[in-house]
């Protein structure tokens, strides 16, 4: 069914003695407009950790992305990619050039239903978690700028000279995700038949089946029909807007991030989307769709 993403709430009251319930939200498509990674091509660039082709080739990336997005097929093999580009680039690097520009790149794609979402559910005393396949060193400072409880990332080995060492240690994809918030439930007690999960990606359906309300954000082809199949609600968000200009209440984070969930990884996941990106050239008509760790 297809709803009307302004008139959509969810429920403001919740009994102390009820369990505890959590909202799980897929990041890019889903919270954000754009890619969180491709959104820092230009700044990794900048930084000296990629080219001026490979910038050229995100833009690209981030069109086929924002048209559909990659198949799983696709997925894979943009892990197998990335872990072999990214070796070498200094993390710290990349979380200081994050952390420099999150709020100009980022803060005017978030959108505005996700972020009235997002603080309903803490107003329903739900936790809100950010389930992400990009790296923690992208995805915990957007958790923090929208007042997370914890995310789950991409995580990528870092070895004792502060550098990737172009090992995937934990890959937040698909199942992977289902699997996160499994032990996230099993950890924090909560009740997942009265928890809520929202994304824009049929990947992602496996953590949408697991809990009890399921939401299709901005829906690929894909879950669009999956969701129209199980009666899933369509949710359609479409005005990007900046925190500070809205409710001052997500002006700056309502909480902060208790706890980050498998991570890392943002330069290598950057790396194999300009891969993706030089991949899809020759099947345009085809257009379908990595900080401190604690672990579930």
């Amino acid at each position: 069914m297809e709803i009307d993403s302004v008139t959509h709430s969810v429920p403001h009251s919740v009994p102390h003695s009820t369990p505890r319930t959590a909202a799980f939200f897929d990041l890019d498509k889903t919270v954000i407009a754009k890619s969180s990674t491709l959104a820092f091509s230009k700044s990794f660039y900048q930084g000296g950790l990629i080219n001026r082709r490979a910038v050229l080739r995100t833009a690209y990336a981030q069109f086929v992305f924002l048209a559909g997005g990659a198949d799983h097929d696709q997925m894979e093999r943009m892990r197998e990619y990335l872990s072999s580009l990214c070796r070498g680039w200094d993390v710290a690097q990349v979380r200081e050039i994050v952390a420099e520009t999150l709020h100009s790149l980022i803060d005017p794609i978030i959108y505005d239903e996700a972020a009235s979402l997002i603080e309903e559910h803490h107003a329903a005393g739900r936790d809100v978690v950010i389930v992400s396949t990009s790296g923690a060193e992208v995805v915990e400072p957007i958790g923090e700028l929208l007042g997370a409880d914890r995310v789950v990332a991409t995580r990528m080995v870092v070895g004792p000279d502060g550098r990737f060492t172009g090992e995937v240690e934990y890959y937040a994809y698909g199942p992977t995700k289902a699997l996160a918030v499994k032990e996230l439930a099993a950890s924090e007690g909560y009740d997942l038949e009265r928890c809520y999960a929202y994304s824009d990606s049929a990947t992602d359906i496996p953590m949408l089946e697991a809990v009890g309300h399921p939401y299709a954000v901005n829906p690929d082809r894909a879950l669009r029909r999956e969701a129209l199949v199980r009666d899933w609600p369509i949710l359609s968000f479409n005005r990007p807007v900046r925190l500070k200009q809205r409710l001052p209440a997500l002006s700056m984070p309502s909480r902060p991030v208790l706890a980050t969930v498998a991570a890392v990884g943002a330069a290598a996941v950057t790396a194999g989307l300009v891969w993706y990106a030089s991949k899809r050239r020759t099947s345009f008509a085809r257009i379908t769709r990595g900080s401190r760790v604690t672990r579930v």
